[in-house]
């Protein structure tokens, strides 16, 4: 019977291995959005230049919608960051942990993730700078019809705000 167990708790120890799947599609993942926010970022330089050539009334609306795909690639970095900080977070936590980060002092800070609470924590930052520029995103193309719209815009704002100030006080 011992045997037995000996080697069931093997095979349930090495059943952790299981998350390199998810490591390996996050890093993937992020690897893509990596690629494609670069791309975008590229396109939006490209169709700079017809900014100079504008009118006023035309490089009004330009500099909205360049604003908005600054805002929009800005969200892809972060999510790519959120795949990878999650590949590396499951990481440590479940088969390895990274000698490479270890011996260089800069990156040891940001893979500091010693339980599944830290990942989490981790990761909620980010995807809340994320809702953070999204909401910057869309104040870019409101119009306010009414004074009720102002007023729904600046509880916004003050939620967003709450959120960041709640959200720093998390790490003290």
């Amino acid at each position: 019977m011992k045997l037995v167990e000996k080697y069931f708790e093997k095979l349930l120890w090495n059943s952790r291995l299981m998350v390199l799947a998810a490591v390996i599609s996050s890093l993937l993942l992020s690897l893509v959005l990596f690629i494609v926010t670069t791309i975008d970022v590229g396109s939006l330089l490209i169709h700079a230049g017809d900014y100079l050539d504008a009118t006023t009334e035309a490089r009004r609306a330009l500099k909205i919608e360049m604003i908005a795909h600054i805002v929009g690639s800005i969200d892809g970095f972060l999510l790519a960051t959120i795949l990878l900080i999650f590949a590396l977070g499951l990481y440590e936590l479940f088969v390895s942990d990274i000698d490479e980060a270890k011996n260089n002092e800069k990156s040891a800070k940001v893979l500091d993730i010693n339980s599944l609470d830290d990942l989490k924590s981790k990761l909620a930052k980010v995807i809340l700078m994320i809702l953070v520029v999204t909401f910057f995103e869309a104040s870019l193309s409101m119009t306010f019809a009414s004074t009720l719209d102002l007023v729904y815009f600046a509880f916004g704002i003050l939620m967003v705000s709450l959120a960041l100030y709640f959200g720093s006080k998390s790490k003290h």
